[in-house]
């Protein structure tokens, strides 16, 4: 009898497996990191290997936990960092090259000429994205263009491209021995080469960027009854079991969110921070730097769309103030830090290290700390890398409001910064609307899982998935508006300090 729907969540830092039981509780998980490679200025690598290998390992790490077996499991959902980029031979399963990181900013220059013809918006229309290195697209240039014998390879039809979820589900299909080369819209929409409307590659963003097509896997719904035809053959799990959710991670967050309606939004804290606002079944274009892109789609239903203000750093400045800084110890304890003092004392953190993304999507911008005087400490400086991550995420609630016309009223919130109460209160401060945080706070596996586990019925409907979202704690805004608005300002005055660092 099938208990559980098992989730993988494979993102920047680290891959775990949760299961989830009928009630959207994870009961088991396991968890491992992987490395970051630097190994240049701007250069954020994984390794693909390493990243199949901690796979194998959290899932029969979650599994031992359980002490469950393959019967026992009624469905996979993929979940996974997005844009991170993968080329692997179809015959043999090895890389051509680690994976480029969604962070990595080397395709600059590329997006630069691109740019040239049509300027930074010239594929928006179509595939709802500025010209950014934030994307897939530019970065499968990148690979085609320096990795010798990967153009050969593609035009050949040996090389395949796709971001994390495509290359763990070909893994868990039986790779070289006919694995799955499959992905979702959610997945392909960060790409820069699907178009919204058909939910298909466009012919003409792949001549424009010289990719071959036969590198691309098939798009597929997010939550697929026919669980993309594909079952586990060997592998972790030990025996066969249907995927039938794939996801990029902050939509499988909007849909643990359980963000169905149009005008419902979440904020995930991670790694990065990212906003996603439900705008039901037609894309909307952005007139406030935000991104239009694809949320999920269930089966044969339509697809929903959403807005999208991607922040690069929040929870990496945090890790950076421990591995960089030597700050703290453990990144836990920056919240401690940031309460020994009542303030920021006027200093100000934009971290600005691969640029700014939305709304301002500036290449050239590089991190700054601002205000620094006499009276400053290292606590100060906790509360301003805090503080960062709730004024980017006004700045992006901001745009939101323009290109939608919707204000919100709460904003719902996931992801691991989240258990930092301090920082909770102070968004809520910065926003003036209460921020609310579920029971179950890793929602990017719950919607994996519960992508994966309507596909097969483990779950009877969305209506259901509502009814397990459950309250944790809810902060209400209690700073003065006068107050919230004069931080607001000096915020957006140290942001312009960031600006043209980087010179053509």
């Amino acid at each position: 009898m099938s208990r559980y729907v098992a989730a993988i969540d494979q993102g920047t830092t680290s891959t775990r497996c949760i299961l989830f039981d009928q009630q959207g509780v994870p009961v088991f998980a396991h968890q491992l990191e992987h490395q970051q490679i630097y190994s240049q200025p701007g250069w954020v690598e994984h390794d693909p290997l390493e990243i199949w290998a901690r796979t194998q390992d959290v899932v029969k790490g979650a599994l031992e936990k359980a002490k469950a077996n393959a019967g026992e499991i009624a469905a996979i959902g993929v979940t996974n960092q997005r844009e991170t980029t993968v080329v692997w031979d179809k015959n043999t399963g090895q890389p051509y090259h680690p994976a480029l990181v969604w962070q990595d900013t080397r395709t600059d220059a590329i997006c630069a000429r691109l740019a040239q013809d049509g300027g930074q918006d010239r594929f928006r229309l179509k595939a709802g994205l500025p010209l950014a290195t934030y994307f897939s697209g530019p970065k499968l240039m990148w690979l085609l263009d320096n990795v010798s014998g990967l153009r050969a390879a593609a035009d050949k039809g040996d090389a395949l491209f796709g971001n994390i979820d495509t290359w763990l589900i070909w893994n868990l299909t039986g790779g070289p021995n006919g694995g799955a080369h499959v992905t979702d819209g959610s997945n392909a929409s960060r790409t820069m080469l699907m178009n919204l409307d058909t939910v298909a590659w466009d012919a003409d963003i792949l001549k424009a960027m010289n990719i071959p097509p036969q590198m691309l896997p098939e798009i597929r719904p997010s939550s697929d009854p026919n669980g993309y035809d594909l079952t586990t053959k060997t592998g972790p799990f030990g025996g066969e079991i249907i995927i039938s959710g794939d996801l990029g991670d902050q939509q499988a967050a909007l849909y643990g969110q359980t963000c169905f309606a149009a005008g419902e939004a979440k904020n995930t804290y991670g790694t990065g921070c990212f906003m996603l606002l439900n705008t039901g079944n037609a894309p909307i274009q952005s007139a406030s730097g935000l991104l239009t892109t694809f949320a999920y789609q269930i089966g044969g239903e339509k697809p929903v769309y959403a807005l999208e203000g991607s922040i690069a750093i929040t929870g990496a400045l945090v890790q950076w103030l421990r591995d960089n800084l030597n700050l703290i110890d453990n990144s836990a304890e920056i919240e401690t830090l940031a309460a020994s003092v009542p303030d920021n004392g006027g200093v100000y953190f934009v971290p600005a290290f691969s640029g700014l993304f939305a709304p301002y999507w500036r290449s050239d911008a590089r991190g700054v700390i601002v205000g620094l005087t006499r009276h400053s400490n290292k606590g100060h400086l906790a509360r301003a890398a805090l503080e960062a991550t709730a004024y980017q995420t006004r700045e992006v609630l901001d745009a939101m409001r323009k290109d939608s016309g919707v204000a919100l009223t709460a904003l719902k919130v996931d992801g691991g910064m989240v258990h930092d109460n301090l920082l909770m209160q102070f968004q809520a401060d910065a926003l003036g609307v209460p921020v609310i945080r579920p029971k179950v706070a890793e929602t990017t596996a719950l919607g994996a899982a519960y992508a994966a586990g309507l596909a097969v019925g483990f779950w009877a409907g969305q209506e259901g998935l509502r009814a397990n979202w459950g309250l944790d704690h809810e902060w209400q805004p209690s700073m003065a508006a006068e107050e919230r608005e004069a931080g607001y300002r000096r915020w957006l005055k140290a942001v312009e300090r960031t600006f043209d660092w980087i010179e053509a």
